[in-house]
């Protein structure tokens, strides 16, 4: 691979800092950092930029909080000005470049790519199995433990440095990954961590394709699926990927890993993807999304009823979740859910909107 050289300054630009700023306050120009950071804007970006050029600029606290919605994690936000740093270097330098060399089934956070990309790769993948060996083949699915708290800062740096040669790039790096105590973990929420963690695996991705051959790989951030014909060779590919994750990257695979018929289906990204014997790909919402949406209806008819949140922010977010179930065979299920929404009307409120 080519490395970059005297790019620093994309970052650093006065004019790509406001591009990023603009990018950063998207859905949050309500936000008190965002109003502080506008109120003196030139005067907060040109700062932004002296810090970066004389190279005294270092990231603020971090904000902590957790979020239990899929599985229990911790945040950590940045603020503001950070946030607008990071856009500038993702945007401008870590993004054009990685994308290009990523493998193409490298499904997270990439533009035209996501979750649904790789569940329809999924599809076309069991369609593909089924053409050349009926319903008669396996699924390896494999899950990283702890992921980004399991990310060394030590073999994440010295894999970026084989692509960075400007000597300014290496010190923000080390700045953002630095930003956090010990030689363990990456952020959850920052932008930057997003990039890291699905470039880390980078190496795993051409293992699985360049040494074991596999054809039928898929992965997002650190879940991925393999598929073959033979058991037996994906029991050896288990025993080879669990020895180079161990050997290069200090990682482990958790206890979700493992190995099954595709007729059994496969939990991955929110849906259970199974291959009928007609060759027909079925997907449909797993039971946990299933049930905690049923949930989330709930609180949403006792807030409205209590005049805490209104119909709009309740459509709005019930859209998010119908726009996903649309990709799966989930056209009774959405009816049965949403029809439990009643919009009771407040009864200390003539109209909540």
């Amino acid at each position: 691979m080519k490395t970059i050289k005297n790019e620093f300054e994309k970052v650093s630009s006065f004019e790509n800092l406001q591009k990023a700023h603009i990018e950063a306050r998207r859905g949050k120009r309500n936000k008190k950092q965002v109003i502080e950071f506008e109120i003196n804007l030139n005067y907060n970006l040109y700062k932004l930029k002296d810090e970066l050029d004389r190279k005294t600029y270092q990231i603020g606290a971090y904000n902590k909080f957790l979020v239990k919605e899929p599985k229990e994690r911790e945040i950590m936000a940045l603020h503001y000005r950070d946030r607008v740093v990071q856009h500038s270097f993702c945007d401008n330098v870590i993004e054009p470049y990685f994308d290009k060399k990523l493998d193409y089934d490298n499904a997270a956070c990439r533009k035209g790519k996501g979750t649904h990309f790789a569940l329809d790769r999924l599809k076309s993948f069991a369609r593909a199995g089924y053409n050349k060996w009926g319903t008669d083949f396996y699924v390896l699915k494999c899950d990283i433990s702890k992921y980004f708290y399991n990310i060394r800062h030590d073999i994440l740096k010295k894999d970026l440095y084989r692509h960075f040669s400007d000597k300014e790039l290496i010190w923000l790096l080390d700045v953002i990954i630095d930003s956090t105590k010990g030689n363990t973990g990456i952020p959850i929420g920052n932008m930057t961590s997003q990039w890291f963690a699905i470039f880390y695996l980078d190496k795993m991705d051409k293992f699985i394709r360049k040494e074991l051959d596999i054809k039928y790989y898929s992965r997002y951030m650190d879940d991925f699926v393999l598929i073959h014909k033979d058991k037996d060779y994906l029991k050896e590919c288990l025993k080879k990927i669990k020895a180079f994750l161990k050997e290069e990257m200090d990682l482990e695979l958790n206890s979700k890993t493992q190995i099954f018929p595709i007729k059994n289906g496969v939990d991955f990204l929110g849906f259970h993807t199974y291959l009928t014997k007609t060759g027909k790909v079925i997907r449909k919402i797993r039971r946990k999304s299933k049930q905690a949406m049923r949930r989330k209806v709930k609180c949403f008819n006792s807030a409205y009823e209590a005049g805490k949140l209104s119909m709009q922010a309740i459509r709005q977010s019930t859209a998010s979740w119908r726009g996903h179930a649309k990709h799966g065979n989930t056209f009774y299920l959405r009816g049965n859910i949403l029809s439990k929404l009643i919009f009771r009307r407040p009864s200390n409120e003539a109209n909540p909107n």
